[in-house]
């Protein structure tokens, strides 16, 4: 029977030639890649369509907010849970070995590369933790890892595989090249978890919404992001298009708030708030981001359950307001 490879691909240059080299082999490859809120399979479905493989988009928000609370292996600089994301990511590509019968799984991991998670102790707990050890290759560093099972049953050529390590991408560079693949997005991740103010906001919602939803997390990419009180955040758009997906993001149960004279922001209060010294606070807070002067009382529009109050207020003071912002 034919051999066949489950290969994970992100759409990064190391994931390709990782394809590439099994290819090499004789070997029929399927790409398998993932999404949540905080990553797409945008560059995965570009570099399938490049290379000319078969590519499963598998959703696992689901699971993988219940990791993202309480990763077993913590965090890295940011909110980025790298080692128990990885091991979620094979575990579910497992998935596909099983019902397709497929021999491996592969990935584009390079020895080194990154200093929390391809690291040769976390590559074997990555491994052994996702159900699938000993029958997961990472081609391009195969030959400084320990033996996989289809490598001892000579379903993979060991010796055609790689010895790459390090954060240097020379080697790599010149292998595409040689491939004749000219088009690769750089090295730097598209993972929301690893930007700084998105994780911020991310450990706010872990700390004062306990059964947040994945609308919740869709609208920490979006505005400036003010705590009032432990209670109430308050959410202000930038610009058009901040207003318009904040509007569309709206529920029943929320508030929103808009200026009445003058053009201004959108201003969402995520479920509502249980008091009018709150709301005026948002108000205040809205007449501040629009073009009224501000030393003047202005009406702001606070739509709520289909019902307008309108509310009288001056904008707040920036400075005062600069430590609220999340």
């Amino acid at each position: 029977m034919k051999i066949k490879g489950i290969g994970l691909l992100s759409g990064g240059l190391d994931g390709i030639l990782a394809v590439k080299i099994i290819q090499e082999q004789g070997i029929d490859v399927e790409g398998v890649t993932f999404e949540t809120p905080f990553f797409s399979a945008d560059k995965a479905k570009n570099a399938a369509d490049q290379i000319g493989i078969p590519l499963i988009v598998m959703d696992i928000t689901e699971e993988y907010l219940v990791m993202l609370r309480s990763p077993r292996y913590g965090y890295g600089k940011n909110m980025n849970p790298c080692i128990d994301c990885h091991t979620l990511m094979l575990r579910v590509a497992g998935s596909r070995v099983e019902e397709t019968g497929a021999d491996f799984i592969f990935t584009g991991e390079v020895l080194g590369q990154r200093p929390m998670s391809q690291t040769k102790q976390s590559l074997h707990i990555v491994a052994k933790n996702s159900g699938y050890d000993g029958y997961i290759i990472r081609p391009l560093s195969a030959k400084l890892l320990p033996e996989s099972i289809p490598e001892k049953n000579g379903k993979v050529d060991r010796e055609r595989l790689l010895d790459i390590q390090g954060r240097g991408r020379k080697r790599q560079i010149e292998m595409a090249r040689d491939y004749g693949i000219t088009s690769y997005p750089p090295p730097a991740g598209g993972c929301l978890l690893t930007d700084p103010m998105f994780s911020k906001r991310l450990r706010d919602l872990f700390e004062y919404e306990k059964s947040y939803t994945i609308r919740d997390i869709k609208l920490l990419k979006l505005g400036r992001h003010i705590r009032i009180n432990n209670t109430t955040k308050i959410i202000v758009g930038r610009n058009k298009h901040d207003n318009l997906a904040i509007h569309n993001l709206c529920r029943d149960h929320d508030i929103i708030l808009k200026m009445k004279d003058y053009p201004g922001p959108t201003v969402l209060i995520p479920y509502g708030c249980d008091n009018d010294e709150t709301l005026r606070c948002a108000a205040a807070v809205c007449a501040l981001y629009s073009d009224a002067p501000n030393d003047q009382e202005v009406a702001i529009n606070c739509h709520f359950n289909g019902s307008i109050k309108i509310i009288s207020t001056r904008a707040t003071d920036r400075n005062i307001l600069q430590a609220l912002i999340i």
